[in-house]
């Protein structure tokens, strides 16, 4: 039999084992009230963002035609860049194209062999692969488990400590313990790294992030913020010493062998930054917002953990996950469902997102279409996975 012939088999009978398991993931065009997308502050539509494009796109052209140590660099990356590192009260900020290409290649050029890298068990899967291409020693501790920090820095070690952590949690809306990590890593020696991509443009005096709103600027090492999100355009920046940009230009592949962004990417960041400073309002708002839903949604009879904007409605069942998604499709909503491997086993949930141009009474009317869709909350929310505890780095 033809080799491809056996490998396109193969493949149908693997597609076809996610379709019975309700995992199987199809493309889906936008359609009904965004509860789903992480443009938080309704930016990525905000005419001053497209206007700001349209008229630095004459001046930039279009793609950068090579990576940034080669023929890709512009002034208009380095003007960016002060700004980012302004915004996020830091000696310097490093571009890169994406937020996994971001925590990839920082973490990356950051740890290695010898070192170690604790990593909350529910970080996003851009830290876990850079943190296992660094071929640091990992260990991954249950989710917010202080104790097993702590623990796992006490231990002897022969190089470097880092923790890392998301400051908002993707997929669940939880908030971490910055000011606690902080200060079980500085006994020890260790040196954190936040990924602030849920919480830039949401929390903080200038709306850098939850490191700023705690006022623990000086004494993490690094921050990674998204552009993607509430800024509402694209790439994502490391934000820090200046050493460390440094570092990270000569030592993040992902940055080194990655074509620049689009140069016009940095006329659309400078737009977003201007609105979240110019106008706060849309960040309360959006936090007043999240409380509303909840509160409706604990009335209704289904509590949603959390506090951030983000706010995961738990079924357990992929199956469940889908039907309520098509439900709330019906209704007019495009509220998606977020099944495994993305989540844990058995943790299959809708993800809303709650976002500045929604209106109160949608997200009223949301939650009691939700309370009226078949089956919703009857698998509750099992326990966590336990702590994956000390690893050596997979070798797949």
């Amino acid at each position: 039999m033809n080799p491809l012939d056996v490998w396109r088999e193969e493949e149908e009978k693997a597609l076809a084992a996610l379709r019975q398991a309700g995992l199987l993931r199809r493309l889906r065009l936008p359609q009904g009230i965004d509860l789903v997308s992480d443009d938080f502050l309704g930016l990525a539509s905000h005419s001053q963002l497209i206007e700001a494009m349209r008229a630095a796109l004459p001046g930039l052209g279009g793609g950068a035609g090579g990576s940034r140590l080669m023929r890709g660099h512009d002034r208009a990356f380095e003007r960016i860049e002060v700004r980012l590192a302004a915004f996020c009260d830091t000696e310097a900020a490093l571009l890169f194209t994406t937020g996994y290409a971001a925590n990839q290649g920082l973490l990356q050029a950051l740890a290695g062999p010898g070192d170690l890298v604790l990593s909350d068990e529910r970080n996003h899967p851009s830290i876990v692969d850079g943190i296992r291409l660094s071929g640091a020693l990992e260990v991954v501790y249950a989710h917010q488990d202080l104790e097993a920090v702590e623990r796992a820095l006490r231990a002897p070690r022969g190089g470097r400590a880092f923790l890392v952590t998301e400051s908002v949690f993707g997929m669940d809306g939880d908030l971490a313990p910055l000011a606690a990590l902080v200060a079980l890593a500085e006994a020890q020696g260790g040196l954190v790294v936040v990924d602030e991509a849920h919480a830039t443009g949401l929390y903080g005096t200038r709306g850098s992030g939850r490191v700023e709103e705690l006022g623990l600027r000086d004494r993490v090492l690094a921050t990674v913020h998204a552009g993607g999100k509430a800024l509402g355009s694209g790439g994502a920046w490391v934000a820090g010493p200046r050493v460390l940009r440094d570092r990270l230009v000569n030592h993040a592949r992902t940055f080194m062998h990655s074509t620049a962004p689009l140069p016009v990417l940095t006329a659309a960041l400078e737009a977003g930054l201007d609105l979240v400073q110019r106008e706060p309002h849309r960040r309360q708002e959006v936090h007043r917002k999240a409380a509303l839903l909840r509160r409706e949604l604990a009335a209704a009879g289904l509590p949603a953990p959390g506090e951030a904007p983000i706010v995961p409605i738990h079924v357990g069942d992929p199956a469940v996950a889908v039907a309520l998604q098509d439900g709330l499709a019906a209704a007019g909503f495009d509220a998606r469902a977020v099944r495994p491997p993305t989540v844990p086993e058995g943790t299959a949930r809708l993800r809303i997102t709650v976002r500045y141009p929604v209106a109160d009474g949608d997200l009223l009317r949301f939650a009691r279409e939700l309370a009226r869709l078949p089956r919703v909350g009857a698998a509750p929310l099992p326990e966590p996975p336990p702590a994956l505890g000390l690893a050596l780095p997979s070798s797949e």
